[in-house]
Order: C-alpha cells, then sequence, then structure tokens
C-alpha cells in the first residue's frame, strides 16, 4: 500500500496471479460459456436471431394478406421491440423443462418474439405483430385503438372488479358472436376447434381455449383473443403459468423490493450524506477539484445509458410528453447519484490519506504512469479470477439452492437504440460503485465498527442489496454471490489501490456485457463487443503513454503513517 508523498509503486505477483486468473478463465468456460456444460442462469441464445428490418417485413406482410392493414408503411415509422413471456420462460427453467419446450414447441409458440408496431391510419392506433426472433414467423396480434377502454381497464386491479370493465370494454358482444369471430381463425391457423376446450363463459372477458394435446409439466397451451368494437382485438397463443409459480415469483419480488429499498436504499443515502460532511471534516488532505472528472463520465455515462434504453419506454405506450417527463425525473435522479459519487471520491480519498494511506494516486505523482499500467494488468487479471469466482459460486448456489433465472426485455440489447453501446454502463459501475462502496464505504465504516475486514462486508452487503431486482430466484442469490464478490473489490482495493479495483470492476463488467453483444452475431455488436473487451487496456496505455515523464509534484499536506490494522 502506498504512503503520501511517496513515489506510486504497484508490483503484483504476476506469476500467482496469472496462475489464478487462467483457472478462472477456464472455469468461466467450462461453467458459462460452453454449451454442453453452461448452466441455465447463463445461458444465451445461440440461434441465429433476424434483424430488425426482417421482423418489419414479415409483420407488414402479415398485416397485409392477413389482418386487412392497407397503408404503405416505412420501416423509419415503426417500432421494433423484444418481448418476452418472463413468467413462461421462468417456470420452465425452474423445472427443467427448457430443452424439453424448445424441441416440442418453441418453433411456433416462443418465448421470446419481435414485437413490430405498425401504424394503422385507418384507425388513429396502432397494431402489433409478434414474431419469432429466429424464423420470422408471425405468431400473434393486439390491434391498439385510440383511446380504447379495453386497455385502460386493462390496468385496474382485479379486486376492483377489473373482468366486468374488460367484459364492458367489448362492448357486449355475446359469446356466441365471439365464438363466431375467433373459429374462423382457429381453423385457417390449423387448429381443430372440436378438440379445444373452450374455458370462458358468458359472464367473462374475452376468449380462451385450451388445447390439452399440448401440455408440458403443469402447462398448457392456451389461446387467447380478446374483442373490442365487434372485432378481433388480440389473438396470442401462448402456454400457461401454474398460479403456484405466479405466486413464488410475486413474493420474490416483494422481498427483492424490500431488500433494494431498506437495504441499498436507505444506507446509500446514509453514505451519501456522510461523504458530504467527511469531505468538509477532510479538507486538508484532499482537494476538491478531485473527482471532478470521474463525476462527469459517470453521469455522461449513465444518461447514454438511460437514453438507449429509448425503445423500453416506447414500448410502454407512453406519450411524448410522458417521455421527456420521465426522461427530466431520470435527470434529476442521475445528477443526485453523480453528486454521491463526487463527494465520495472527495472525502474517501481525504479519509484514506489522513490516516496515512494512498489508495488513490493523484496524475502528478512520480511514477502515476507505471502504476496506472500495472493496475490496468493488475485489473485483467483480477477480473479473469471474479469471473471464474462468479461461475463456481453460481454452480453451488444452482446445486444448494436450486436457483433459476428468466428473461428480463427491459434491459435487454435488443431494446437498446445501439445495442453496441451497453458496456459503457460497464464503466458507469465501475466508477461509481467502486468509489462510494470501496474508496469512501470501508474507510467511513472503518470507523464505526473498528475492522477493515467488517467494514468491507457491510459495504459489500449494501452494494449487493442494490442487484436484488434481476430476475433470478431465490433473490438472496445475487447478495450472496455479490457480497462474496464484493468481499474480492475490497481485498483488490486496499491491496491494490483504487484504480485496480476499477479497472477490475469495469473489465469484469465489460466482459460480461461484450459476450452478449457477441451473441447476437451480427458484424456490428461483435466487433464492439470485443472492442469494449480490450478498451480498459487501451484506456490504462494511453494513460502510461501521457504520464510515463511525470515529475514529482510537491505533497500537499504531511501526515503520519501509522500501521496498517485490521
Amino acid at each position: 500500500m502506498n504512503r503520501p508523498g511517496q513515489p506510486l509503486v504497484l508490483k503484483p505477483n504476476y506469476s500467482l496471479l496469472g496462475v489464478l486468473a487462467a483457472i478462472g478463465l477456464i472455469l468461466f468456460f467450462i461453467f458459462q460459456i460452453l454449451p454442453g456444460t453452461s448452466m441455465q442462469s447463463t445461458e444465451q441464445q445461440t440461434a441465429k436471431v433476424i434483424s430488425k428490418e426482417e421482423a418489419y417485413q414479415a409483420a407488414v406482410q402479415y398485416a397485409e394478406s392477413e389482418l386487412g392493414l392497407n397503408d404503405k408503411i416505412l420501416f423509419e415509422d415503426v417500432l421494433v421491440t423484444y418481448q418476452s413471456r418472463s413468467e413462461l420462460y421462468g417456470y420452465l427453467a425452474n423445472q427443467k423443462l427448457l430443452e424439453q419446450y424448445d424441441k416440442e414447441f418453441e418453433q411456433q409458440y416462443p418465448y421470446d418474439v419481435y414485437r413490430v408496431r405498425l401504424p394503422d391510419q385507418d384507425s388513429g392506433g396502432y397494431l402489433n405483430v409478434d414474431i419469432h426472433m429466429n424464423t420470422a414467423k408471425p405468431v400473434s396480434y393486439i390491434r391498439e385503438l385510440p383511446d380504447s377502454d379495453y386497455t385502460t381497464n386493462e390496468l385496474v386491479p382485479e379486486s376492483e372488479g377489473r373482468a366486468a370493465l374488460l367484459r364492458l370494454s367489448e362492448g357486449g358482444i355475446s359469446l356466441e358472436d365471439k365464438v363466431s369471430l375467433a373459429v374462423p381463425v382457429l381453423s385457417e391457423l390449423g387448429y381443430d376447434v372440436s378438440t379445444l376446450e373452450l374455458e370462458t363463459t358468458e359472464a367473462d372477458p374475452g376468449l380462451v381455449y385450451a388445447d390439452h394435446s399440448k401440455e408440458l409439466g403443469e402447462s398448457t397451451l392456451k389461446l387467447h383473443f380478446t374483442f373490442e368494437n365487434d372485432d378481433i382485438r388480440s389473438f396470442e397463443p401462448e402456454f400457461s403459468v401454474p398460479a403456484e409459480h405466479t405466486a413464488y415469483v410475486a413474493k420474490e419480488t416483494s422481498r427483492a423490493n424490500l431488500m433494494t429499498l431498506a437495504g441499498y436504499g436507505l444506507f446509500t443515502l446514509l453514505l451519501g450524506v456522510l461523504a458530504i460532511v467527511y469531505s468538509v471534516l477532510t479538507r486538508a488532505y484532499t482537494s476538491f477539484k478531485r473527482g471532478i472528472w470521474l463525476s462527469i463520465l459517470y453521469f455522461l455515462f449513465s444518461m447514454i445509458g438511460t437514453i438507449n434504453l429509448l425503445p423500453t419506454f416506447q414500448a410502454e405506450g407512453y406519450s411524448t410528453l410522458m417521455l421527456v417527463i420521465l426522461f427530466g425525473i431520470q435527470t434529476l435522479f442521475t445528477l443526485a447519484m453523480t453528486a454521491l459519487v463526487y463527494f465520495s471520491l472527495v472525502a474517501g480519498n481525504g479519509l484514506w490519506r489522513k490516516d496515512g494511506y494512498n489508495l488513490w494516486g493523484r496524475a502528478k505523482e512520480p511514477g502515476y504512469g507505471h502504476y496506472v499500467l500495472h493496475s490496468m494488468y493488475s485489473g485483467y487479471l483480477w477480473a479473469f479470477i471474479l469471473l471464474g469466482l462468479q461461475s463456481v459460486i453460481f454452480f453451488v448456489l444452482e446445486k444448494g439452492l436450486g436457483v433459476w433465472s428468466t428473461t428480463d426485455a427491459s434491459q435487454s440489447p435488443y431494446n437498446m437504440v445501439y445495442p453496441w453501446l451497453m458496456p459503457i454502463l460497464a464503466w458507469m459501475a465501475g466508477i461509481g460503485e467502486e468509489a462510494v462502496y470501496r474508496l469512501f464505504g470501508i474507510r467511513i465504516f472503518k470507523k464505526m465498527v473498528r475492522s477493515t475486514v467488517l467494514a468491507a462486508m457491510i459495504t459489500s452487503l449494501i452494494w449487493a442489496f442494490g442487484h436484488t431486482l434481476y430476475p433470478i430466484y431465490p433473490v438472496i442469490t445475487r447478495p450472496i454471490e455479490l457480497t462474496i464478490i464484493g468481499l474480492v473489490f475490497s481485498f483488490i482495493m486496499i491491496k491494490y489501490g483504487f484504480v485496480t479495483a476499477v479497472f477490475s470492476h469495469v473489465i469484469f463488467n465489460s466482459i460480461l456485457m461484450g459476450i452478449s453483444l457477441l451473441a447476437m452475431q451480427d458484424a456490428i455488436n461483435v466487433a464492439a463487443g470485443v472492442f469494449w473487451m480490450v478498451l480498459p487496456a487501451i484506456v490504462g496505455y494511453v494513460i502510461y503513454r501521457f504520464h510515463s515523464g511525470t515529475k514529482k509534484e510537491k505533497p500537499i499536506f504531511t501526515a503520519p503513517h501509522p500501521e496498517e490494522s485490521q
């Protein structure tokens, strides 16, 4: 560990780290990459995915030939988003039925689709056509009429008479009329209506047929129709999800919300207040100029990541005004988080230097260029080690707790304006989280609990609770995994410094996000995935070249050098 006023030095044991990194990469490839051995929780789609333009072409052709849409629609006027039946995927994953479903039913009833929203000039609304992401086959559709009562009443809770309101939205159409509209559609699609079970009664909204010839576990194919203006509003075939599974997910989601709000939100707010206080109390040992550029980068990376998710918000049907309001709120939140990161950098630097440790060297200190270069080398090796460690943790938890995961369309690169920009969030997380929960968090909690190990455990738990809303079940899985990962990041920072910890974090995330881009299989995203993986090396080398001849800067303070204690 470096001391203030002394040249910056970093001399890792590359032989040991190299061996551990090689082992980590081998474990990572075995458990998370190779198709024959990868775990369900880390599987990537391997089939070739069609482009959004191909999905648009398939949707337009289907809408013109089958749904009577005659408007000339340009690709620029169409919204194409990735949609997923995450409850079904989760049930199949939990029951180890995914492989069987993929063999028997996925081609006709996919859980992942492109939803193509086509403008309908005749009605003033939209026609949504769901397209299979691999075969370009249309699988379902929904009409969105302007000011539709049906859409409004879908948001009403069940306890407030939702079914009755939905029934009212259909305009009083009789069950007999619904059947007469639905039967020709089913017959044209090849269903033998005489073998289907009609589950809908006169008092129920919509129309539901069950096809008991297509069942898997406790899931049965259901053919859903809704109606509006005396016509079919939507047709969606999908496998049902048992109520027990749905209730379990709802309960786990409530637990995740509680952990995120109480375990992460409140303690992070506390860290923010303390960071402001201690940035003032330690001003003799730090500078308010420190962290400005990193904070600006954090803000820019965060906002770029938010804007890149625009298709996700558009898919929810928000108006332009509502989108502006939502992005305004997000901007205010990002500014607050940027302030937290900034004051954590200032106060964290001051606290460590006040106690005689230089965990975050200044650019004008002697040895800075080589220090950053070795931090980058060490960051890659530690990232490889962490990838292997994470793989082992997932393997143990999957075998011990029966861990399973499902899809999340809201965070998918397929729902980004530019998927190749997704790994920019790796830099945002690496800078922000290492500043708040490691550089500042560990030292401030050390003052309270008098133990570096216990302080690292507390901050790792807080950080881990901020990741419980990922669709991995049981939700305690990620806190367990990330507490362990967080302790390793804490060790890296204390042993090698803040710069190495940031590089490790950024590289770790960049590799995982880069692999997601590689899985998209098109040239631009494959190239981008490789670029983001090597970008930390480029950044580290450029900083080294720029600062390799730096002369010693006069220290701005003198502080005692107490013995490091645990």
